[in-house]
């Protein structure tokens, strides 16, 4: 593609992604993945639209062009899962989700005769597990991140079970959700593109809420109702998968149900450790030496090999082994649990309280202030010069030290830019 010298669609597109705090950097893999999934012209036009949630006749005026022309438009691409479409106080609204998790996912929710889903995976897996930049930069930068981990409910003791809070028990997130749809699991169909996939379930991920409802719509994912759900947790208690889902309190919008394989999730807490790209649990497994006997079933259980088995120390049997907790790399997902079979792993709480964001407007912000980019969130209007340059000049403040962050804004003499940096400093 001849994108170097003038900037294509997609380029423009890529750019308009990084804009977001969860963006995709650019490379030509990417460039052929979203040549999959959209046109030049398409991409040009997703260049253009907004951060945060609007309407066909604010997307008119960016690409101006009048609403009737505009929201076919947007309609085009909501039924190809490239954009989500919902209703808010009785007017049509649009969002471009970001790649992840996102319309990469979006793409594999079903099987499609629309999409080379074959040569789409192997690009997504060279993009996402071999070259490794979009993992590292969604999974590496910041502390807030997109996704948390459940607790298995049942792994819980029942005087435990009481302290748990309704946003951190899947059971409850499912039965609050005003839409729930359930469809394919993006990670195990990639994988089976590539004679990679394990035999865990495959119709097991939870879409929630409007993302289901605009999912649902447009025939990406089956609608279900609560009953349905809860016999999909419990196929994923059974099948040992981990619940992992947005990282807010309310309105999440997914809770796939992964295995330590296939999900891209756990690959990255696998491969980042420390760096904890999956917000843990409130809770850690510990081991009861006494009744531990070494066997191994909860190494082999862990997603994210945070179990290992070390030396006893015991001198009339210097080949037993025990199990042991890698606190820094675990999840609390306490799957580890149900893999006991003498009962020696229970969970306890954590020393201190994992925070989750309040919805993915506040995660959103967080993740903009944490990565340099809290500018673009909040100038996100592309046609116009003045939020082109504000945003620019908003994201130099915010990158430079204290001192000079004071001088330039004594400069700037706007009360403004001082409660900006004042409050983001």
């Amino acid at each position: 593609m001849a994108h170097h010298a003038v900037k294509s669609g997609y380029v423009q597109m890529v750019e308009r992604l990084n804009r977001f705090p969860q963006g995709a950097p650019p490379s030509e893999v990417l460039y052929q993945i979203l040549a999959l999934l959209l046109s030049e012209q398409e991409a040009a036009v997703v260049a253009l639209l907004p951060i945060r949630p609007f309407t066909a006749r604010e997307a008119a005026q960016r690409l101006k062009v009048n609403p009737a022309d505009a929201q076919k438009t947007l309609e085009t691409l909501a039924s190809r899962a490239l954009l989500v479409d919902f209703e808010q106080r009785g007017e049509q609204m649009y969002v471009l989700p970001p790649p992840m998790a996102g319309f990469f996912e979006f793409a594999l929710m079903r099987v499609r005769g629309d999409l080379n889903q074959q040569l789409y995976s192997e690009l997504l897996y060279q993009y996402l597990n071999v070259e490794m930049d979009f993992v590292t930069a969604l999974f590496g930068r910041g502390h807030t991140q997109l996704g948390r981990t459940f607790v298995q409910e049942r792994a819980l003791a029942p005087e435990q079970a009481l302290h748990v809070l309704d946003y951190e028990r899947a059971s409850e997130v499912i039965k609050r959700a005003e839409h729930l749809a359930v469809g394919m699991c993006y990670c195990r169909h990639k994988m089976q593109h590539l004679d990679r996939a394990c035999d865990a379930p495959m119709d097991i991920c939870l879409t929630l809420n409007t993302t289901a409802d605009s999912l649902s719509r447009h025939g990406h994912a089956r609608r279900i109702d609560v009953a349905e759900g809860f016999d999909l947790l419990q196929m994923a208690y059974d099948c040992h998968l981990v619940q992992f889902g947005e990282n807010v309190r309310e309105g999440g919008s997914f809770i796939c149900n992964c295995c330590g394989c296939c999900c891209e999730a756990l690959i990255a807490a696998r491969h980042f450790g420390i760096l904890m790209p999956v917000h843990t649990t409130n809770f850690l497994p510990v081991v009861d030496i006494s009744a531990c006997t070494g066997c191994g079933k909860c190494v082999n259980r862990c997603p994210v090999e945070a179990m290992t088995l070390v030396s006893a120390n015991d001198p009339h049997q210097p080949n037993k082994r025990k199990a042991r907790v890698l606190t820094e790399l675990c999840l609390g997902c306490g799957v580890c649990v149900s893999a006991c079979p003498t009962r020696a792993i229970r969970l306890q709480s954590r020393p201190q309280r994992v925070l989750t964001p309040l919805n993915s407007a506040h995660r959103l912000v967080l993740m903009a202030v944490e990565r340099g980019n809290l500018a673009d969130l909040i100038f996100d209007n592309r046609v116009l010069w003045t939020h082109r340059a504000l945003a620019a000049v908003l994201n130099a403040l915010l990158r430079l030290p204290p001192l000079k962050q004071v001088l330039a804004n004594q400069q700037l003499k706007s009360r403004y830019f001082e409660a900006l940096v004042t409050r983001f400093a």
